[in-house]
């Protein structure tokens, strides 16, 4: 708070114990001060340059991304929830129709569009996970429109959306998903295809992560971030109850959410569900 605020402890008098400074005396200390003139404000200290130190200035992606990525901080209650997913049944199915579907379709079946699917089914059960804040109202969409973040050669990020996402197969939302990352990295989407989002999706998997807290893309309220998905010991109930160790496919999903909207017990719900539609549902019937 001290430093969001500007504000230079030395000047600041505590009134906890042992004259410790406290989320009171910071509040308090605010209260009194005027905008612009705040009592105890600093300016932040400039970066240090050393011999040899190269300046590259911000371009506008950048300014943009850090600027709606500050507001965003500043403006939501951030929360992550995260829930580990056995995707080996989402992994049998991409065994067995991987080859089939990249000659069908000319790319590969990747683990995002079941997660997709998943999603779209769970979250009609947890509609203020798809929603908006505007001012003190809670705006809950009934239209899915999913956002899905495509990084563009690590010169920023950009969410084209899959629009009505839950009125979709597995095979057309892996279509449009390719589709659209495609075309935002040539440059060629244009303005409709990346406003109107409302819940957004971003994959670290294909990098290898291991567990990722991604910002809220305001005025959503939640964002889901999914990460590497490996093959590890995993602990299973055999058909005669007893437990088994076996190698699955296990990953993360981890949902950043604002609490403003809604608690704890509804994030982990809602992503409990998710889980579950991607560990029993019938992918097969999807891809026959």
């Amino acid at each position: 708070m001290i430093t969001e605020r500007g504000l230079d402890p030395s000047t600041i008098t505590g009134t906890g114990e042992d004259g410790r400074v406290t989320r009171r005396d910071v509040e308090a200390l605010g209260r009194a001060s005027t905008p612009g003139a705040r009592a105890g404000a600093v300016a932040p200290a400039p970066a240090r340059v050393l011999t040899g130190d190269e300046r590259i200035p911000f371009d506008n992606i950048r300014r943009r991304t850090a600027e709606h990525m500050v507001r965003s901080k500043a403006t939501s209650a951030h929360v992550a929830t995260a829930v580990e997913v056995d995707f080996e049944s989402v992994e049998r199915v991409r065994r067995v129709h991987g080859a089939q579907f990249r000659a069908d379709e000319g790319f590969g079946l990747t683990y995002l569009p079941f997660i997709v699917r998943a999603f779209c089914d769970a979250v009609h059960s947890y509609p203020a996970v798809n929603a908006s804040v505007d001012d003190e109202t809670l705006v809950v969409h009934h239209d899915v429109n999913l956002g899905i973040a495509v990084d563009l050669s690590f010169t920023g990020l950009i969410a084209p959306v899959v629009r009505a996402a839950d009125t979709k197969r597995l095979r057309p939302i892996a279509r449009e998903i390719d589709d659209l990352a495609a075309r935002a990295r040539s440059k060629q989407l244009g303005p409709d295809e990346i406003m109107g989002g409302t819940f957004t999706i971003t994959n670290m998997g294909p990098f290898g992560t291991t567990f990722t807290v991604p910002i809220i893309n305001q005025p959503q309220v939640a964002i889901l971030a999914t990460d590497a998905i490996r093959k590890r010991p995993f602990v299973i109930e055999g058909p005669d109850g007893e437990d088994a160790i076996a190698i699955h496919a296990v990953g993360m999903l981890t949902l950043t959410w604002d609490h403003r909207a809604f608690d704890g017990a509804y994030a982990a719900s809602f992503l409990h569900t998710v889980a579950g539609v991607i560990e029993t549902h019938d992918w097969d019937a999807e891809l026959a």
